[in-house]
């Protein structure tokens, strides 16, 4: 039976042709659809954080056709022809952007395809002229942002967790090639110039790089935070206190807060409770992405110089919930030495209606010496994966807490391999990212590195390390006073090459003038770094210089002759000391710590001699031992191998100490009892500045010369002295029970930022004011004070002493001047000098 035929010639038709084309593609290769499409596409970000920038608009100026990048400010344009046009580029805040389609343009062409990274500069927000109108769009939609806040902020939930990785880079900006490498000291360490960039038109070279991978927990009540490293990569540095402060315990940014961290300053949130009374608001568009929609607001500081940021956002249309925040300071704002700065969130739903924070990103630009001179970029990346909210296994980890808040730095975390990072990161190194870190071990391995290195610590820290040992500080070689004349010192230590454990010390020093030597010995053996604990014993003979947590500046110190108060006659007690030390500190931040020590005394010069206590030339001498109790909840450190410094506590440091002397010990001859107790704190106070506070209390039972008494903090430098009375001189006044507060607010802009021509200066402006209680008894006061004593000591007798302050701060970003006044009690007529002081001080501060 034969199959009908009807359809083919046609089909045979068809498949001949395909023959036909097949056989014309073999001879004369497939046509160029190049020909026929050209295609320009690429990515807007902004060029100093290099953040992607979402919906930026794009337009070709002749002939008028365009479009929106995408969210993730990707764009493309198919074409017919390459146009005879310019591309232009324009954002809101930014300046615009123009590409010739020219020929320069055409050469990157590579298949019909033209590839742009496109940076965008930035600009002025621009003024919205003041139109009276029913309805705000743009205060209306801050409104509604606040409103939704307690819904939106992450920390509403009972609990959650997350994978952390951070990452740290420095930049050097504004190098000079060519000059830097005719220099002597960089001969060797040419092959750092092989990774200069550009950002901005100013050359870049990538300095350092620092990572971190943590799990993070958080509950919300009780509060619990939790984070264990799982990789931590510090090239050089081998300080585990650094390796947490990277991770996300003490980097926590939320925008939702009231206000916003910035070095040691709190900004106010754009969408902050009040923020309408210190931004102005526009909505300026709206975009659907995966069909939500995003509205598009913008806010600017209503007054220069407060502490406000500008930027925009992406608000998420029927939840108000934030999509991405860009935040960045503006020229007036009154921060040191930084030239620019960015704080960019991003935040992506993890399930129908939860926006949760995916990404952060800080971009600061640090120009100490100006911005045209060399300068410092720092870029912190944040991103968070594995988010888990209100579950369980949250409880579960936390519970392994043994403080609220604790740490795991495992000693493998910071050993990971290079293999086990290029899986782990959550995205990939850049190129000059990567050669970052190759460049660093080079630069380790070099001795003329480590050399340089170790010349600039010792110049500005004072110490030098020589093999096992180091020596300093250098500022207490050669000092003067009126008892010893010129005073030699030298120092010698041992550092963590010579033992981990143990830390021994000692000085000697001669006095030219008294021809006589000084000197101490110690030695501390460090049982555990974290949490705390030790045991020392100390040696010393010396003049002893004063109270060292009163003094900022010792006056045995090449500086202190300099600035010291013209006509005030320094005072000299000789001390035999010998002391034995333990220390015990636990996880939740309270700590004990004991002392035993003997002590003997000799005045020298401007004291009430020894025989008014001794007459028959026998030691002063007393044996003591103490307890002291501290509590400082969730202060933070940063420790070296033996030292550390504190970073402070968010809560109050309280602190309570008892003394017992005890006589017939070594020829000690006094029985006593000391109790002290203070409580401090330095807190933010936002928007009016910060505070310190420091109150204090004591007594002492028992009859005792001056020296054991309780002797008010006086200074006798022009140099300010936050913790003493800086209108008293040491050993003025004499007490045996006393209290007293010490505060001192910092206020910011102040007064100074309502004057026009002095608020470009940025002064900042402050207040102080320190009082004191005291008495001593009748017993006291005879045995002290007698009335045939060439030498009379001043005591309160239960009245007060005053003295408050204000001036300057912020002179060229880092001197401050001082100006303080006495109010009680008056001087004396010839001490006129104690009613009003000047005095200055140098600091270091953002």
């Amino acid at each position: 039976m034969r199959l009908p035929l009807q359809k083919g010639p046609r089909k045979h038709a068809r498949s001949l042709a395909a023959c036909l084309l097949c056989c014309c593609c073999a001879l004369f290769g497939l046509p160029d659809v190049s020909a026929q499409t050209k295609i320009i596409k690429g990515i807007v970000k902004d060029k100093y954080s290099e953040e992607t920038i979402p919906f930026a608009s794009l337009q070709f100026k002749n002939t008028g056709a365009g479009r929106l990048a995408d969210a993730a400010g990707a764009f493309s344009f198919h074409l017919d022809k390459w146009p005879e046009d310019t591309l232009e580029i324009t954002y809101v805040g930014y300046q615009d952007y123009l590409i010739p389609i020219d020929s320069a343009l055409l050469s990157k062409e590579q298949n019909g395809i033209i590839e742009l990274n496109v940076l965008l500069e930035r600009g002025k927000y621009a003024e919205e002229v003041v139109v009276k109108r029913k309805i705000d769009r743009g205060l209306l939609m801050w409104r509604r942002i606040v409103r939704r806040k307690p819904f939106n902020d992450r920390y509403r939930f009972k609990n959650f967790s997350y994978e952390l990785y951070n990452k740290l880079e420095l930049d050097i900006k504004n190098i000079n090639k060519e000059r830097l490498q005719e220099l002597r000291l960089l001969k060797n360490f040419s092959f750092l110039f092989n990774n200069i960039d550009t950002l901005e038109g100013a050359p870049i070279l990538p300095l350092y790089l620092m990572e971190s991978l943590s799990d993070y927990y958080y509950q919300k009540s009780p509060l619990k935070r939790r984070e264990v490293f799982k990789a931590s990569k510090t090239l050089g540095v081998n300080n585990e206190s650094i390796s947490k402060l990277l991770g996300g315990m003490d980097q926590n940014i939320n925008f939702y807060n009231n206000f916003i961290p910035v070095f040691d300053k709190q900004f106010i949130s754009p969408i902050s409770d009040n923020g309408d009374a210190y931004y102005k608001y526009k909505v300026a568009d709206s975009q659907f992405v995966g069909g939500r929609r995003l509205i598009h607001l913008i806010f600017t500081p209503r007054r220069k110089g407060e502490n406000t940021f500008e930027g925009d956002c992406w608000v998420h249309d029927s939840t108000f919930a934030i999509q991405k925040m860009s935040l960045r300071l503006s020229k007036e704002a009154n921060v040191n030495f930084v030239n620019q700065l960015s704080l960019i969130q991003e935040y992506k739903l993890i399930d129908d209606t939860t926006w949760f924070l995916s990404k952060d990103k800080f971009v600061v630009d640090v120009a100490p010496l100006g911005n045209s001179n060399l300068s410092f970029i720092g870029r912190k990346t944040s991103t968070y994966k594995d988010i888990a909210v209100d579950d369980e296994s949250v409880v579960t980890e936390l519970g392994k807490n043994k403080i609220l808040e604790e740490i795991i730095l495992p000693p493998d975390a910071m050993e990971k391999t290079d293999e086990y990072w290029s899986g782990a990161r959550h995205e990939a190194l850049s190129q000059s990212e990567a050669s970052v870190y190759q460049m660093v071990d080079t630069l380790l391995s070099l001795p003329a590195y480590r050399k340089t290195r170790d010349n600039i610590y010792f110049l500005a820290v004072g110490y030098k390390n020589i093999g096992n040992y180091e020596i300093g500080p250098w500022y207490n070689w050669l000092s003067y006073n009126t008892l010893e004349g010129y005073r030699a010192r030298f120092d010698l230590g041992t550092n963590k090459h010579f033992s981990k454990q143990w830390f021994l010390h000692a000085y000697g020093a001669y006095g030219f003038s008294d021809k006589q030597w000084k000197y101490k010995m110690d030695a501390m053996y460090l049982f555990n770094k974290n949490p705390r604990s030790y045991i020392s014993a100390s040696y010393k003979k010396d003049i002893d210089y004063g109270q060292t947590y009163y003094d900022q500046i010792s006056q045995d110190n090449v500086f202190a002759l300099a600035i010291r108060k013209s006509g005030v006659r320094m005072k000299f007690l000789m001390t035999d000391e010998k002391k034995i030390e333990g220390y015990k500190e636990w996880k939740n931040g309270f700590s004990i710590l004991t002392t035993a020590a003997h002590k003997s005394f000799d005045p020298l010069r401007q004291l009430p001699p020894k025989t008014l206590f001794a007459p028959d030339d026998e030691k002063l001498a007393t044996a003591e031992i103490s307890i002291r109790f501290r509590y400082a909840l969730l202060e933070k450190f940063l420790e070296s191998a033996f030292n550390r410094i504190s970073l402070g506590s968010p809560y109050p440091v309280a602190e309570l100490k008892y003394t017992k002397g005890i006589s017939g010990v070594f020829n000690s001859g006094y029985n006593y009892s000391k109790l002290s107790l203070g409580v401090s704190q330095y807190k933010n106070i936002s928007p009016l500045g910060s505070v310190y506070y420091n109150v204090f209390a004591g007594k002492t039972f028992g009859t005792l010369p001056y020296m054991l008494l309780d002797i008010a903090p006086g200074n006798e430098i022009y140099y300010y002295n936050k913790y003493s009375f800086n209108l008293m001189n040491r050993y003025e006044f004499l007490h045996d029970r006393y209290a007293g507060i010490n505060i001192e607010h910092n206020i910011g802009n102040g007064i100074f930022g309502f004057i026009p021509l002095v608020k470009k200066l940025k002064f900042r402006q402050f207040y102080s004011v320190r009082a004191l209680w005291g008495g001593i008894s009748e017993a006291n006061r005879q045995y002290n004070m007698p009335p045939d004593s060439e030498y009379s000591f001043e005591t309160l007798d239960g009245k007060h002493y005053l003295e408050v302050g204000t001036g300057i701060d912020n002179i060229l970003k880092v001197f401050r001047i001082d100006l303080i006044w006495r109010v009680a009690p008056q001087p004396l007529p010839e001490e006129q000098y104690k009613r009003f002081g000047v005095f200055g001080s140098f600091r270091l501060s953002f």
